[in-house]
């Protein structure tokens, strides 16, 4: 067994990765077939709801689990239970489910650097609906997590962390790329890396071009899927991405589901095959969990080719079980 866990005293170590994302809160709950039917809605669909229509769904489920959640929050979490030094920059309400994320994690270890909202609208939450057979509906209120701000993007805030994770759904905030652009400032200034999750391909669509700003100028590594990268190079095919990374001098760790993965630094280019698996439970997260892995080898120093492995292990890890969360001591089986 090998394992890359910080060495000495962690109260006495720097943060090696910091998140800056959406805050919100998983509300997951099993649900007979019937209830998707009764609020009207498509199973297996994702769907922005207001205030009013998240309490009503909420009062209408039944017993649930309640977690910190986000794309990049989960990415965070899973990274902090690999044994890393993480830190975590989102918005939340002083309210029962804004202390339930930020008490989530920081039983991780995690480093919450912002302090709750006392006015504002109520912390996001997703409804995670789960029907029989395994399939995932999502009814989601963004609430808080939109008032992050540029305010809350300060060298005291950030610190100097080996390197800083942003989520690509920051960009749809209403502050969003300004404080985005901050972020990669400060970091800049403090010899941070800057990492770029691009979230999903509408996602970029609807942002390409600060995207490609942010990546030719401020951007050190990219981690996204192969629909992601095809649309922020807007090309037809993952081959022609290839190809057109050539002008690039970013680091690119880029999943492909059961092709594995494929990361490009210049003129180097290591394809990690997938891991062979019989049965799949449950892909939710596997994208969270590769980044988890592969930057948790990154900011250890580990070679690409380890990375990537460790991206991969993580994310095999993930699919073969219920819930998208690393679960402390997944490396010790890691070889």
């Amino acid at each position: 067994m090998r394992r890359f866990w910080p060495d000495g005293n962690r109260m006495n170590q720097a943060t090696q990765l910091l998140g800056i994302s959406n805050a919100i809160v998983d509300i997951l709950a099993h649900i007979d077939d019937g209830f998707l039917e009764q609020i009207g809605a498509v199973p297996g669909s994702m769907v922005l709801i207001d205030e009013e229509r998240a309490h009503e769904i909420y009062g209408m489920m039944g017993p649930a689990t309640e977690m910190s959640g986000g794309s990049v929050a989960n990415t965070i979490a899973g990274f902090a239970n690999l044994g890393g030094l993480a830190a975590y920059i989102g918005r939340v309400k002083a309210d029962q489910l804004g202390g339930i994320f930020n008490h989530d994690m920081r039983s991780l270890g995690v480093d919450i650097r912002l302090q709750p909202s006392a006015d504002g609208p109520p912390t996001a939450r997703s409804h995670v609906l789960i029907s029989s057979n395994g399939q995932r509906t999502m009814q989601t209120y963004l609430g808080a997590c939109t008032e992050l701000s540029v305010g809350d993007i300060t060298p005291a805030t950030l610190g100097a962390p080996k390197a800083i994770l942003l989520e690509g759904y920051v960009w749809d905030l209403p502050e969003g790329p300004q404080l985005a652009r901050k972020a990669m400032d400060i970091a800049a200034e403090n010899g941070s890396a800057v990492a770029l999750s691009l979230s999903d391909s509408f996602c970029v669509e609807r942002h390409r071009e600060s995207f490609e700003e942010a990546v030719q100028q401020g951007v050190d590594i990219v981690v996204a899927d192969e629909d992601e990268i095809n649309a922020l190079l807007e090309t037809s095919s993952f081959d022609e991405s290839l190809d057109a990374l050539r002008g690039y001098n970013n680091l690119f760790a880029m999943t492909r589901s059961a092709k594995g993965s494929v990361i490009v630094q210049g003129d180097e280019k290591i394809v990690q095959d997938a891991t062979p698996l019989t049965s799949i439970v449950d892909t939710t997260g596997a994208g969270d969990a590769y980044s988890a892995g592969f930057l948790y080898g990154w900011v250890n120093d580990r070679p690409l080719e380890e990375c990537a492995r460790l991206g991969t292990f993580c994310a095999t890890k993930v699919i073969r079980q219920i819930g998208g969360r690393i679960e402390p001591g997944a490396l010790d089986d890691f070889r």
